[in-house]
């Protein structure tokens, strides 16, 4: 439980969204002088995509940095190239007794403070946990490419396209770094616990929530038939949406949960991640509820934005 440098880095990415948050929440009281400022025009901006940020008005020199929304399956198609590779770097690691390529020892060294093991004991959490950040991020890149909708005006910050690239790039070393930060011992199957099973279960149903969740929202512009009817934004109904006007935002936070609990919820840096993705998905469904709030008149009042009931 020790913290490390990654913890450092997640815990400051997790203040860093949570003071965006609370910035935001106070702006909204602000004279209207404030708000219109170059400075508080440009925080929007870097904190808003797609529909939220089509519907504040920015100057043009900001549409410089627009990339489109659609570019949101590059971040998944990085991501499942990327932690596959990790996954067969630490299976020959393991189970070939092949080391690590040198630099990306030394990016764990840097990111862990802690020296390679030198007793190689599989740990049947990283060996469930790589695989599926793959698949979580393959059910993503299809549901990009193949189930949603992007309209032709939804875009986001160039700044924010590319942190979102290095995210899953250090989603994977982060597996890696809870892997070298843990110690294993007796068989795969020895090492089977309750948390594996409960872990396992809350990813899987939290996967078909977000599923569900994604379908209903590409369902607003198709027809039965499949064909695309509108781009423009209407509100979601149906579901967990009944609930929350963001539940797909929380199946992903239920996501990193799950991860930790498949590390036994001992993993400081999971959680730290775990929080990190709290406040991310908190901001993102806060700017999506008070653009549904001020569109949609009268919008159901016992909705909340992102957790049912809470938030």
């Amino acid at each position: 439980m020790n913290p490390s440098p990654v913890d450092a880095l997640w815990t400051f990415l997790a203040v860093c969204f949570l003071a965006a948050f609370c910035v935001h929440k106070v702006s909204s009281y602000l004279p209207i002088k404030y708000k219109t400022c170059r400075l508080s025009v440009l925080f929007q901006d870097l904190i808003r995509y797609g529909k939220t940020k089509e519907s504040y008005k920015r100057g043009r020199w900001l549409r410089v940095f627009d990339v489109p929304k659609r570019w949101f399956w590059h971040f998944y198609a990085v991501s499942v190239s990327w932690n596959t590779l990790l996954l067969v770097f630490h299976l020959n690691f393991r189970f070939q007794g092949q080391s690590y390529p040198s630099w990306l020892t030394r990016i764990l060294d840097t990111l862990t403070s802690v020296p390679s093991p030198s007793k190689e004991v599989p740990q049947l959490s990283t060996l469930l946990l790589l695989p599926l950040i793959c698949v979580h991020s393959l059910r993503r890149l299809r549901e990009c490419l193949c189930v949603s909708v992007f309209s032709d005006t939804g875009a986001v910050h160039l700044v924010q396209y590319m942190f979102g690239l290095g995210y899953y790039v250090l989603l994977g070393l982060t597996a890696l770094c809870s892997d070298r930060q843990g110690q294993g011992s007796g068989t795969l199957l020895s090492q089977l616990g309750w948390f594996h099973i409960a872990g396992g279960a809350l990813f899987i149903g939290a996967s078909l929530l977000q599923h569900q969740c994604i379908v209903l929202l590409a369902r607003l512009r198709v027809s039965k038939s499949g064909a695309v009817e509108t781009l423009a934004h209407r509100m979601p109904v149906g579901g967990w949406f009944e609930l929350v006007s963001c539940p797909h935002y929380f199946a992903e936070l239920l996501i990193y949960v799950s991860f930790s609990l498949l590390l036994g919820g001992q993993s400081l840096t999971w959680w730290l991640l775990a929080l990190y993705v709290l406040t991310n998905q908190a901001l993102a469904a806060q700017l999506c509820h008070e653009l549904y709030v001020i569109k949609y008149r009268p919008y159901p009042k016992h909705r909340k934005a992102f957790i049912p009931f809470v938030l």
